[in-house]
């Protein structure tokens, strides 16, 4: 019995303390207000800053491009020594937000890299000189390289 109580009070006492297990960044949906059609954007989760970036990738004809993928590499933290890797892809609007960003990363601007099919794109963005901010992606062939 006393066994069984002093495991509750480590558990309670646990929780109390906030000793809950690591979160992992995760993707998940927002509401948009700012469409009629109340589209959610997909919002990945990076969890180590405040800073957040706001995409929208289109394509050369100038409508957006659904189902995009989106990568970033960002390196943070002394000497750029701890890493993160997100990736997220695009609402049927053509949005995708990214979340939880460092304030500060170790060489910036970081490069948002868009692509579908063979398209792609890159948008930079800068957590030092705009924490909050939104950016386009202009999708467009990619270049093949020279053939020697």
């Amino acid at each position: 019995m006393y066994n069984l109580l002093r495991c509750l009070c480590l558990f309670a006492g646990a929780g109390l303390l906030g000793l809950a297990p690591a979160s992992v960044p995760q993707a998940h949906g927002q509401e948009n207000a700012g469409t009629q059609t109340n589209q959610k954007i997909p919002v990945m989760d990076g969890g180590v800053g405040p800073c957040s970036v706001t995409l929208s990738v289109i394509g050369a004809d100038g409508k957006p491009v659904a189902a995009a993928d989106v990568k970033v590499h960002v390196a943070y933290g002394f000497a750029g020594i701890r890493k993160l890797d997100l990736e997220a892809g695009t609402n049927s609007e053509g949005k995708v937000k990214f979340t939880g960003l460092p304030s500060k990363v170790r060489r910036p601007p970081l490069q948002f890299q868009a692509s579908k099919g063979g398209l792609s794109g890159v948008a930079t963005y800068n957590p030092e000189s705009e924490c909050e901010a939104r950016h386009d992606i202009t999708l467009s062939p990619a270049r093949s390289s020279p053939e020697q």
